[in-house]
């Protein structure tokens, strides 16, 4: 069955598989709202999109590919309505019209399929495709090929949901909500799919930070990337590039700048330029490689086994007792074969103002990492580790509740130790 632009028809049963052809993530990006009888979201929890793919009762789920299900007979009372829309990334350049073959099929159990294309779609940069609608007892799907030449803003915006479009001037400095959440100046840079992803992110840290009577602390975070010969499927997969992504929340969160401090480290180590929210893919593409020369430095003269005694003793270096607290995490696949030397350090270093968040990723042997809780002579327990083997298959609560619940305990005793700052 296929429906013209307006046209409408009842569905049968309650469960639902609706594939949106023509949506892809980052350029392309699907969403659904669920909506009231007002036509409006009754809190931004009933927008569902990629960092927010479930509704609060599990009714609506996005699935990779392009998919959603619907489960209608778990859909709340006060919920009316469900838009299915698409928008462009705002940095994709032209409009919906020029995306080939965009439209819905909608999968009924035991019934025909229902088929929606775009239809009559011109300059909008985002547009509702479909609504699934109740009318008395039934629920019904019509084709609305209708939308917003401006994009993403307009849209979320109509359906009520919560956006801050004021952008602060370059010169403001960092400001933080009534629920704790910091916000600094180069977020109004990004496009507004990439601000509620951060958004959300940002909420997962703060949440660990104030479980753990954490927030309020200022720290400067360093970061620090194994670029080691063993990592090469971490770099041609991405996931560095993705570790990049989801520590720059972390980094908006403690510091003041919001900026992370990045080295690259092998045999030797190189200090880079550091990250700021609104350029951190742009910095990866740069900076993340392991070998040749990019952004001015030679990878290759950084060498490609493991030696961390270097690099963490630099970042010692610059440490000084009664200062301002650092947060280090440390990305790395393991070899740490200087057992005796680094067992040394990080006595050394319990004294100054730094906490060692080291994460184990690539499922690799992690050596003496893995006998840091026990290790004795620390002023205080300033390290913790753990390993995630793959990033990507942790959420982000998970992977903020493991990567930050001690950074607090070790701020605790290490000013009560007079090591930092309160």
């Amino acid at each position: 069955m296929e429906l013209a632009r307006g046209a409408n028809t009842v569905v049968d049963g309650t469960s639902l598989k609706v594939a949106v052809n023509g949506s892809a993530p980052g350029t392309v990006d699907l969403m659904v709202f669920q909506l009231d009888e007002r036509n409006q979201v009754r809190n931004d929890a009933d927008f569902v999109f990629f960092n927010q793919p479930v509704s609060p009762e599990g009714a609506v789920r996005l699935e990779s590919g392009g998919i959603i299900e619907i489960d209608i007979a778990r859909l709340p009372a006060d919920i009316h309505q469900l838009s299915v829309a698409v928008a462009l990334d705002a940095a994709a350049n032209g409009t919906l019209s020029a995306v080939g073959g965009l439209g819905v099929v909608v999968e009924q159990a035991g019934s025909t399929a229902i088929v929606a294309q775009a239809l009559g779609l011109t300059s909008e940069r985002a547009a509702v495709l479909v609504e699934i609608y109740r009318r008395g007892t039934d629920w019904k799907v019509r084709n609305v090929s209708a939308g917003w030449d401006s994009g993403l803003a307009d849209l979320v915006t109509a359906f009520g949901v919560s956006v801050d479009e004021e952008p602060q001037s370059r010169s403001a400095g960092s400001a933080e909500s009534a629920d704790g959440i910091r916000t600094v100046p180069d977020e109004a840079k990004l496009s507004m799919v990439k601000r509620e992803k951060l958004d959300l992110r940002k909420r997962e840290v703060a949440k660990v930070l104030l479980t753990k009577g954490g927030n309020g602390i200022r720290a400067r975070v360093v970061l620090v990337i194994d670029k080691t010969g063993s990592m090469a499927k971490q770099y041609r997969t991405r996931v560095v590039h993705r570790v990049v992504e989801r520590m720059v929340p972390v980094a908006i969160q403690l510091d003041d700048d919001g900026k992370l401090e990045p080295y690259l480290y092998a045999v030797s180590f190189v200090k880079l330029p550091e990250i700021s929210v609104h350029d951190a893919e742009e910095w990866s593409d740069t900076y993340l490689h392991l070998r040749g020369s990019h952004g001015g430095f030679n990878y290759d003269q950084i060498g490609a086994a493991n030696r961390e005694v270097p690099i963490m003793t630099e970042i010692l270096s610059g440490l000084t007792r009664g200062s301002a607290p650092t947060l280090v995490l440390f990305f790395t696949d393991g070899g740490f074969s200087e057992r005796k030397e680094i067992t040394k350090l990080m006595r050394e270093a319990s004294g100054l103002p730094a906490f060692w968040q080291f994460v184990g990723i690539g499922k690799a042997n992690y050596g003496v990492l893995e006998k840091l809780d026990d290790l004795d002579g620390r002023v205080v327990d300033n390290a913790g580790f753990f390993a995630l083997d793959d990033i990507d298959t942790v959420d982000d609560a998970q992977l903020y509740t493991r990567l930050l619940s001690e950074f607090p305990d070790w701020h605790k005793a290490a000013v009560a130790a007079g090591i930092t700052t309160p």
